[in-house]
C-alpha cells in the first residue's frame, strides 16, 4: 500500500506542477489581485486555460487523497516538493549547475525523508477530537488571512498552511467512521477551498515558482507537524537530516526566479504628464492606416509631455523592448498569421500574461488601445480587473482581414457578424470607446455597441503635405496611395485608364494583390501609362502629391482613409468610392466627385473632366485644404488628452502646441 501511496503522491505533484504553471499564467494575465471578488472570480471562470489547470488540479488533488488514505502523513505529504522541482524546470530554459544541483538535493533529501518515515512505526490512531481540534484551527487562520493584504510569499503561505491542515484532517477522516469521515471531509474541503483561494491571489501577486516554492515547503512541514503532535505519527530522528537536504534544495530552486515582481519603471513623468499605454495589434515597421496612427500618437503625446508605452506584437517573435522618438515600445512575442505571413499576432495566453506584467509594471494612468484582438483585448480585460481606466479606438473593418481569405462570400459574411459581435463583448471593459468620423460611429451603433461612440478625427500633419500651386501645362496623372489588396479595389482604377491616354496613374504601396494587378496592367494595355512605385519613404510620398493632379480612392472598406486625407491637405481634387467614411471628406461637386462602388464609366468621366480643366482642379483642391483643415493632428492629440483627463476625473483641454511631424501613410 505505502508503495502505492508514494506512486499516487508523485503523479500527483506532476499534475500540480503543470496546473501551477497553466493558473499562474491566467491568474497574472487577468489581474486577479487582492481581496476576492465577484468580478475577478468571473472573468476567471471565462478562461479556458484557468478551467485547464483547475481540472489538473483536481486531478492531482483525488490521487493526493487515495495517497493519504493509503499510507501515513510523514510519507505522503513532503512527496509534494516534486511540484516545485517540475514547476522550475517548466518554467526555466537555462539547465544551470546551480539548479541541477538544487534538484539533486530535492530529489535525494526527500527520498531520503520518505524512506525514513515509511519505515517508522505508526501512531496508535487517530481521534476524532483531535482531527476536529486541527480543523478549527485551520479555520482561524483562514479567517485571519481572508481579506489581508500581503505580498506573494505571506500568501502562499497562509495557503500552504491551510493545504497542510486540510491535507491532515483529510488523512485522519479515513480512518474514522463514516460519519465522522463525512463531517471531516467537508470540513477539509472548506480548508482547501480557502487555500485555494488564498493560492490564486499569491499566483496574481508573484512568480510561480516563489508560489510553489513556498506551498511545497510549508504545506508538508505543517503536515508532518500535525502527524507528530496531534496524530503520534512521528518518523524517526535520521529522517530530520534528511529533511535539512531537501530544504537547502527547495531554497534554491525558489530563488532560480526574483522573489517579487518587477517594480515599475523609474521613468519620471513632469507633474501635468500621464502615464500612457497604448496597445496595438499592428505598429510599424507593419504598413497599414491603424499601425500608422498609433505611432502618430504615441510620438505626438510623448512629444507633449507624457510618458507614453506601446504593446504591440514583435515583427520578429521573440519579446524585446525598444526606445524610439521619446516613447517605449514593448514588442510581446508573437507569432506569423498563417494566411498573411507579413502581420503577427499575440496568442491570447501569452497576451494575458504580458499584459498583466506590463501594468504591473508601467502603472498606466490610462490604457488606450487600437483593436480588439489579441493585444488590444487582453490589455483591456486586464486593465478593468484592476481598475484601470481603459479606453478603444476602433479602426477595425472586416473586409480589411477578410479579403486575405479564400473562403466564399457567404462564409466571409458570417466571419464578419462573429467578429463585430466579439468586438462588441471586448469593447465592454473599455470606459470609452471612439472612432474616427461619424459614419464609422454609425456602424457601431449598428453592430450593436450599445452605446454611441465618441468621434474623434485620427488626424494628420496638415503642414506636413502642404504643396505650392500645380503649373497647368504638367502632365495629368492620377494618384492612389495605400495597401495594393483587395478592398481597395484598386483594379477599378486601372480599367477606368483605358479611354483615357493623355492620363497616367501612380500607385504607391504594396500588398498582395501587386502582381495580378502588373498583370492586368499589362493586358488593358495600359502598363506604360502605369507606374508601380511600392512602399516608398515620406520625404518621396510627399513628392508624389505635389506631381499629381487628381487623387482616387475606390477603396470600400475606409473608416477614414489618411491617404486621402494626405492627398486633401496637398491641395488635390479626390475621386473618391460612395462607401463608408469617404463620404465625410469628398463633398460631390465641391473637393472632387463621388461614385457608386465599381461604376468604371463613372470614373473615367470624372477623371477626365478633371484632366481637362486645370482651373476646376485648382478650385477643388483648394477646398480639399478647406475641409481636411478640421483634421489637423494637434486638435486630435487634444482630443485624446481630454478623453484621459476625463477618464481619471480632471476634465478640461490642455493648451495647444506645435503640430507632429507626419509618419509615412501611403499603405493606409
Amino acid at each position: 500500500m505505502t508503495a502505492l501511496a508514494i506512486a499516487c503522491a508523485l503523479v500527483a505533484a506532476a499534475l500540480f506542477a503543470v496546473a501551477a504553471t497553466r493558473q499562474h499564467a491566467e491568474v497574472a494575465g487577468l489581474g486577479v489581485a487582492g481581496p476576492p471578488g465577484w468580478r475577478a472570480l468571473a472573468r476567471l471562470l471565462r478562461s479556458p486555460g484557468w478551467w485547464a489547470g483547475t481540472g489538473l488540479a483536481l486531478g492531482g488533488s483525488l490521487l493526493h487523497l487515495v495517497a493519504l488514505a493509503l499510507a501515513p502523513l510523514p510519507v505522503v505529504q513532503p512527496l509534494g516538493v516534486f511540484s516545485l522541482v517540475l514547476t522550475v524546470l517548466f518554467g526555466r530554459r537555462a539547465r544551470d549547475r546551480r539548479v541541477v544541483t538544487a534538484v539533486v538535493l530535492v530529489v535525494g533529501g526527500v527520498a531520503g525523508f520518505v524512506a525514513l518515515a515509511a519505515s517508522a512505526a505508526p501512531g496508535a490512531g487517530i481521534s476524532a477530537g483531535a482531527a476536529e481540534g486541527v480543523a478549527v484551527a485551520g479555520f482561524a487562520i483562514a479567517a485571519a488571512c481572508w481579506f489581508a493584504r500581503a505580498g506573494c510569499a505571506a500568501l502562499a503561505a497562509a495557503s500552504a498552511v491551510l493545504f497542510g491542515l486540510g491535507s491532515s484532517v483529510v488523512h485522519a477522516a479515513a480512518s474514522q467512521p463514516p460519519g465522522t469521515a463525512v463531517l471531516l471531509g467537508g470540513q477539509a474541503l472548506l480548508l482547501l477551498g480557502a487555500g485555494g483561494v488564498l493560492l490564486h491571489r499569491a499566483y496574481a501577486a508573484g512568480p510561480t515558482a516563489v508560489v510553489v516554492g513556498t506551498t511545497t515547503v510549508l504545506d508538508p512541514l505543517t503536515a508532518v507537524a500535525v502527524a507528530a503532535v496531534a496524530y503520534g505519527e512521528v518518523p524517526r530522528p535520521a529522517a530530520a537530516l534528511a529533511a535539512v537536504v531537501a530544504l537547502a534544495g527547495v531554497r534554491v530552486l525558489a530563488g532560480a526566479v526574483p522573489q517579487a515582481p518587477s517594480k515599475p519603471e523609474e521613468n519620471p513623468v513632469p507633474p501635468t504628464g500621464l502615464r500612457v499605454l497604448i496597445g496595438a495589434d499592428t505598429f510599424p515597421p507593419d504598413i497599414n492606416g491603424a499601425a500608422f496612427f498609433a505611432e502618430r500618437l504615441a510620438r505626438g503625446l510623448a512629444g507633449r509631455g507624457h510618458d507614453v508605452h506601446v504593446a504591440c506584437p514583435s515583427g520578429t517573435g521573440p519579446a524585446r523592448t525598444e526606445e524610439r522618438d521619446g516613447y517605449t515600445i514593448h514588442r510581446l512575442r508573437s507569432r506569423a498569421i498563417p494566411l498573411h505571413r507579413g502581420y503577427r499576432f499575440c496568442t491570447p495566453g501569452a497576451a494575458r500574461t504580458a499584459a498583466g506584467a506590463l501594468l504591473d509594471r508601467i502603472r498606466p494612468d490610462v490604457v488606450h488601445v487600437q483593436a480588439h484582438f489579441g493585444v488590444g483585448r487582453a490589455l483591456l480585460a486586464t486593465a478593468a480587473g484592476r481598475d484601470i481606466p481603459g479606453m478603444a479606438t476602433n479602426h477595425f473593418m472586416p473586409d480589411n482581414l477578410l479579403g486575405y481569405t479564400p473562403f466564399p462570400r457567404r462564409v466571409k459574411d458570417a466571419l464578419a457578424r462573429w467578429a463585430w459581435r466579439d468586438l462588441v463583448r471586448v469593447y465592454r471593459d473599455a470606459r470609452v470607446v471612439t472612432t474616427p468620423t461619424p459614419r464609422a460611429a454609425e456602424v457601431l451603433a449598428g453592430i450593436g455597441l450599445g452605446r454611441p461612440a465618441q468621434v474623434i478625427s485620427c488626424g494628420i500633419d496638415l503642414a506636413h503635405y502642404a504643396t505650392p500651386g500645380r503649373p497647368a501645362d504638367r502632365p495629368m496623372s492620377v494618384l492612389f496611395v495605400g495597401r495594393l489588396d483587395e478592398e481597395k479595389n484598386v483594379d477599378q482604377l486601372l480599367r477606368a485608364l483605358v479611354p483615357l491616354p493623355h492620363v497616367r496613374a501612380d500607385l504607391v504601396g504594396d500588398g498582395t494583390r501587386r502582381r495580378e494587378l502588373e498583370a492586368l496592367a499589362a493586358e488593358l494595355g495600359i502598363a506604360g501609362r502605369v507606374t508601380f512605385h511600392g512602399f516608398v519613404p515620406d520625404a518621396e510620398l510627399v513628392h508624389r502629391y505635389a506631381d499629381a493632379g487628381v487623387f482616387c480612392m475606390p477603396g470600400t472598406a475606409e473608416l477614414q482613409s489618411l491617404a486621402t486625407m494626405e492627398a486633401m491637405a496637398a491641395g488635390l481634387p479626390v475621386v473618391a468610392a460612395d462607401a463608408l467614411a469617404l463620404p465625410h471628406l469628398v463633398r460631390h461637386g465641391e473637393n472632387g466627385y463621388l461614385f457608386e462602388p465599381g461604376a468604371i464609366t463613372t470614373i473615367s468621366r470624372r477623371i477626365a473632366e478633371l484632366a481637362a480643366d486645370p482651373d476646376a482642379r485648382a478650385r477643388m483642391g483648394e477646398a480639399s485644404r478647406a475641409i481636411v483643415a478640421r483634421h489637423d493632428i494637434d486638435d486630435a492629440l487634444t482630443a485624446f488628452e481630454t478623453q484621459y483627463r476625463t477618464l481619471l476625473g480632471e476634465p478640461g483641454c490642455l493648451p495647444r502646441v506645435p503640430a507632429l511631424t507626419a509618419g509615412t501613410h501611403q499603405q493606409a
